[in-house]
């Protein structure tokens, strides 16, 4: 597999990293996940500004190039001899003493990871998944905002809990804040109509102020849905009309069925008809018009 490392595509083995690299020793750095349509990037300006946002404020002297960055991207796509990808992008810290640092980091490492999208699958995108929720809690952000970081841990502990709890193998698991309310799942934003209104976690709970999440909520409102971010119950996402989650490699996928922590099966509650709804199926169209105008 061939990667991008600095501005370099080389092959995977070939890259090197530094043990002293304080991505490495202290999770500091930070990743965007995003997927191309016709073999371009989309929404990159929104990741690489939530990326840039990021670096600074933990001091990462970091800000991408788009134009050599989409170079970089095309020249992976074509030496992998794949059409679309999905993309993550990673910046860490870089190399630096044993120790904490409070001073910047000046040589940060840039690695660009591709590989095939998952294969399409009509029936996730009719029939939908299984949201089953989670002991494991939403950990507070470190900061005043959560950021995409390489402190992934809390999510790994998730995805084991989800493993092991017997869910379908397509299933997501959703976590809850420390307070209670709905926060998001293990790898996406939880959305859910109710009387007609679209409702999402605000992010002040302490969710992903995720760019998928943040472009279905401009399409809602364009589409005259009114939104509503706020604080939410399980017991209020077991009365919703529809539900979908959302990432920037599976758009939005509908939520058809809500399964509690206690692993009889009869807890699980059917979400509508246990089909996509109206409102997600719009949306999703919406979505797909977008990705396809190159917005």
């Amino acid at each position: 597999m061939k990667i991008g490392f600095n501005g370099i595509v080389m092959n995977a083995e070939e890259a090197v990293i530094s043990i002293y690299d304080h991505g490495f020793l202290y999770g500091l750095g930070l990743f965007e996940t995003f997927r191309t349509y016709k073999g371009k990037p989309y929404l990159l300006e929104r990741h690489l500004r939530r990326l840039a946002e990021g670096c600074r404020e933990l001091g990462i002297r970091y800000e991408a190039n788009p134009d050599q960055l989409v170079s970089l991207m095309e020249q992976l796509l074509q030496a992998n001899g794949l059409k679309e990808a999905y993309i993550r992008l990673t910046v860490s810290a870089g190399p630096g003493e044993l120790g904490l640092q409070t001073d910047d980091y000046e040589r940060p490492n840039e690695l660009l990871l591709i590989k095939a999208l998952p294969p399409y699958s009509e029936a996730l995108y009719s029939a939908g998944k299984q949201l089953k929720l989670l002991k494991t809690a939403r950990n507070t952000p470190e900061g005043s905002v959560r950021l995409k970081s390489l402190h992934y841990m809390n999510n790994i502990i998730a995805k084991r809990e989800l493993a092991a709890s017997g869910a379908p193998a397509n299933a997501e698991g959703l976590m809850l804040s420390g307070e209670g309310w709905l926060a998001e799942g293990i790898v996406s934003n939880l959305f859910f109509v109710r009387n007609g209104k679209v409702c999402t976690p605000s992010i002040d709970i302490g969710i992903l102020p995720g760019i998928t999440r943040q472009r279905v909520i401009e399409l809602a409102r364009e589409e005259g849905f009114t939104v509503e971010e706020g604080r939410y119950s399980w017991a209020e996402l077991l009365q919703a009309d529809e539900a979908w989650v959302t990432n920037s490699i599976q758009e939005l996928v509908p939520i058809t069925s809500l399964a509690g922590q206690d692993s009889n099966r009869a807890s699980a509650a059917t979400v509508g008809d246990g089909r996509i709804g109206n409102i997600t199926q719009r949306l999703l169209e919406a979505y797909r018009a977008d990705t396809a105008s190159g917005a």
